[in-house]
């Protein structure tokens, strides 16, 4: 018989297997979370010191950077022109403009590139959702780190937590948090999981009112994942959704809960 294989998880502190779970009596319930992340789409501003150190490292490139092939031929057009006014230079230079070629200067070249840079608008970094602080869009907080949050009635509070459900025999604790992100996205969704190994565990009791030997409390495994696409159009959140960033985080969970996620979650 051949043994599972086990990891250690740094989150928990503990070693845990890969092996599907076998059903046992238990006084505790186990739940599959996921943290699914919306990545940054844009950078973030640079900070004052930020700027200043760019502006310098620029100064620095600028001033030891050597000449590029335009450059070298925008000097030695020059030259040729200079050479020409003054009447001293070959007239092999004109071979082109005597056998009728269109000759595309190195000045035209730069003003043409100049007329396209007009032209251009780039796209602002706040957007409509971020006006109108529409936390169920995916499009705002476009140089920030988004979070799926959903509500969900635990006993008889509605709560917002990361998608979570209960886990079933024979599943391991990273198909059930697999299936809490089909629960409540569908299949219309494309995410990264990370690793087999939960990032984090929140154990806590249930109310006195309910609590039996057999049924003391639950304890919510945290796995994270990065979301790579999504069928808006398809995709039909079964429950009232949010997606928000770290700081936001304390608007809607509990004190407990907020500290176990804030331990695994980085908002560089």
């Amino acid at each position: 018989m051949v043994a599972p294989s086990v990891w250690w998880a740094a989150g928990c502190g503990r070693w845990l297997s890969t092996a599907p779970l076998v059903a046992a009596p238990r006084p505790w319930k186990l739940f599959g979370a996921l943290c699914l992340l919306r990545l940054p789409r844009i950078t973030q501003p640079l900070r004052k010191e930020e700027e200043e150190m760019a502006a310098l490292m620029e100064q620095i490139e600028l001033e030891k950077s050597h000449y590029s092939d335009h450059e070298i031929r925008k000097l030695e057009e020059e030259e040729r022109l200079r050479r020409r006014k003054e009447s001293l230079h070959d007239d092999d230079d004109d071979d082109d403009e005597r056998l009728g070629k269109t000759v595309v200067m190195a000045q035209d070249l730069e003003e043409k590139w100049e007329q396209k840079l007009l032209q251009f608008s780039p796209a602002p970094r706040v957007t409509d959702a971020d006006k109108k602080n529409d936390r169920t869009s995916l499009n705002r907080k476009l140089d920030s780190n988004l979070m799926l949050l959903v509500k969900q009635k635990i006993g008889n509070q509605e709560l917002w937590l990361l998608p979570q459900v209960e886990w079933q025999p024979g599943e391991t604790l990273r198909s059930t948090a697999e299936r809490a992100m089909a629960t409540f996205l569908g299949d219309h969704v494309q995410a990264k999981i990370l690793g087999n190994a939960p990032y984090g565990i929140y154990k806590y009791k249930f109310p006195r009112a309910i609590r039996t030997e057999d049924n003391v409390g639950a304890k919510v495994f945290f796995y994270k994942a990065f979301l790579q696409s999504i069928d808006l159009s398809q995709a039909e959140l079964k429950k009232d959704y949010l997606w928000v960033t770290k700081d936001e985080l304390g608007d809607y969970l509990k004190s407990e809960y907020l500290k176990k996620v804030n331990q695994f979650l980085l908002d560089l």
